[in-house]
């Protein structure tokens, strides 16, 4: 398949990071400023990023707290915003990291305000009570990075066995 080199900061510049405002304000016109990105609002995005910034892939970092997962760790200074970000590239997310919370009282606080039952989670829960030290995690899609990178139509050309709910076996 042919491809196109992306477009990213020389080597000497700086990763390009947008902060989720000024993220709002490229794209103008939302409703729900803290509402997660639709699959159309990631690509217009990535286009808008590509022709403010020049380059295909960003970290677009700060998210809501209220659209990430009840364990991403809310931002000291503006709580409503947590410490995570995804990867974009050509308008596509291929990687979604955060700082993790280390403290229980604030992982109970957490699970209350997103109205998630305790119970199920007191052993996750208790085991922060022994002690962790700050942490955090990201996950990356190889796969939708090769799809993004060659240019191809469909997620399948560039997974070795692509299942499906018709094909469970290669």
């Amino acid at each position: 398949y042919p491809s196109e080199a992306p477009k990213l900061p020389a080597p000497e510049e700086k990763p390009c990071v947008l902060h989720w405002p000024e993220a709002m304000e490229l794209l103008g016109n939302r409703e729900d400023l803290m509402a997660d990105l639709s699959t159309e609002e990631e690509k217009l995005l990535g286009k808008l990023v590509l022709e403010k910034y020049g380059v295909d892939l960003f970290f677009l970092d700060n998210y809501p707290s209220a659209v990430r997962p009840f364990y991403t760790m809310p931002s000291k200074s503006k709580p409503e915003y947590s410490n995570s970000y995804d990867v974009i590239f050509r308008g596509q997310e291929i990687a979604s990291g955060a700082q993790r919370v280390h403290d229980p009282d604030l992982l109970e606080a957490r699970c209350k305000e997103l109205d998630m039952p305790l119970e199920p989670l007191k052993s996750y829960i208790e085991a922060f009570r022994h002690g962790v030290p700050p942490h955090g995690g990201i996950g990356m899609g190889l796969e939708r990075i090769v799809q993004l990178y060659l240019g191809l139509d469909n997620i399948r050309k560039a997974t070795m066995f692509p299942r499906d709910p018709t094909r469970l076996s290669p």
